[in-house]
Formats: structure tokens, sequence, C-alpha cells
């Protein structure tokens, strides 16, 4: 079934490109994400597409929480809210239930915070696509490769391969790194 799911955590560019190489995922909108409350303010985030049947959402947000400093709650996260936006009442309540699941993975609290889906607005042309369009920049060296090498390293079933081979070294293992940037 297609369905949609908002992640916000690190910078847009580095979650964009995390999604974007998952089989399963047909589309990743770039941009920044509005909540209610006090939550309210545009964050940068990505709005993900996808076919559950492929990828199930549990796997998605185990995906986002590993790919981002989501126990860490560091000086930027008012542009880099760590969280999920939900498109429902139900999604609300299965995000919720998986996010309790999803902690023992961690030794420290996850502060990823599980928020109804407001707005949304793009990122301009230039910028959306931006490792797929760089991926020889050194941001995308620095701060995305570790990211999309975490996909290979503990996500591999639902990782595009084609996508990432040029993270593999030629001797065809893959750079190991366990790196979460921001």
């Amino acid at each position: 079934m297609k369905c949609k799911i908002a992640f916000g955590g690190g910078c847009h560019w580095c979650t964009e490109a995390v999604f974007q190489s998952i089989i399963g995922v047909s589309k990743v909108e770039q941009g920044f994400v509005a909540s209610i409350g006090e939550n309210d303010a545009f964050s940068e985030a990505v709005i993900v597409h996808f076919d559950d049947v492929f990828i199930p959402l549990s796997v998605l947000m185990e995906i986002h929480l590993h790919t981002h400093k989501s126990t860490s709650n560091h000086s930027m996260r008012s542009k880099y809210r760590s969280a999920i936006y939900t498109f429902s009442v139900q999604q609300n309540q299965e995000v919720i239930s998986v996010l309790e699941l999803l902690q023992f993975q961690f030794r420290d609290k996850l502060i990823t915070q599980v928020l109804p889906f407001k707005s949304f607005k793009a990122s301009r042309k230039q910028i959306q696509n931006y490792y797929y369009s760089n991926p020889e920049k050194s941001f995308c060296e620095s701060f995305i490769n570790p990211k999309l090498q975490i996909l290979l390293n503990k996500f591999s079933k639902y990782t595009d391969q084609n996508k990432l081979k040029h993270l593999k070294h030629e001797s065809g293992e893959i750079n190991h790194t366990e790196f979460q940037g921001s």
C-alpha cells in the first residue's frame, strides 16, 4: 500500500539521501516541516513516500533513528528537530508504539518526538536531490557517506545496492564506518 511519513533530525540533505537509497521508497520531498503548538516553526525534514509491501514503516523508523543523533538534545535542535511527523491519528498511534519498541536498541533515551504533520515548504530546486547530484562534494563525503554506510551495514536488505556501489572498496567489501553526523 502507498503511504507517507515525514522525518526530521539532521540536515535534510543527509536525510533525503538516506531515504532515496531505500528499496520501496518512491519519492522523497526535501524541505521544512511544521507541526502544531510549540513545534509550529518550520524545521528541516523530508516527506517519504513508500510502499509498505517493500519497506515497513517500522524499518523506516529504525533507519531514521540510526542515521541521525536521535538521543542527543544538542543546540541545533530547533533547526534539526528530531521528529517523526504523522499524517493520521492511526499512524500516530502506530509510530508511538514502534518507537517504544525501538528504544531498547539505544543506551540513551530517544528524544525523537512524534508530532502531527501540519505543513511543508519545499527546499529550493537547486538543493533538492543534493547528494545524488553532488556525491563528490566534501560535505557529502564527510557527513552523508557515513550515514549511507550505516544503511549498507545494518539495513542492506532494504538498501538499493546500485545507488550505493560507490561506497564499496575496490575489493568489493563495504567500507564499515559507524558515524552518525548531525
